[in-house]
């Protein structure tokens, strides 16, 4: 019992280092050929977001809107595949709900 207790420390050390590791992490996406920027981090935390002056258009907004919630969208679709893939490879390919 005491020997499955220090496995599952060890687990738990292990599983707090991949959390900070993957907090530090980031992915970015864009939209509009490079016009709109979007970097997330492992957190799903937006961390960055830069628009080229030349996406800003005063009579179509409706299209700046667009390229920003498609970059940030990508960014946070791939920061998940991010951290599913590490976690695939934490727990051996085994889906563990509520691991992250």
């Amino acid at each position: 019992m005491q020997k499955m207790m220090k496995q599952v420390q060890k687990m738990q050390a292990e599983m707090l280092k991949l959390q900070e590791e993957l907090g530090n992490r980031t992915v970015e996406s864009t939209a509009g050929g490079g016009a709109v920027k979007a970097v997330v981090n492992g957190r799903q935390e937006l961390v960055s977001l830069e628009i080229k002056p030349e996406a800003v258009d005063p009579d179509d907004l409706e299209m700046l809107q667009d390229l920003i919630l498609t970059a940030v969208n990508g960014a946070l679709n791939q920061s998940r595949e991010m951290v599913a893939g590490e976690m695939r490879r934490f727990t051996g390919g085994l889906n563990i709900p509520g691991l992250f």
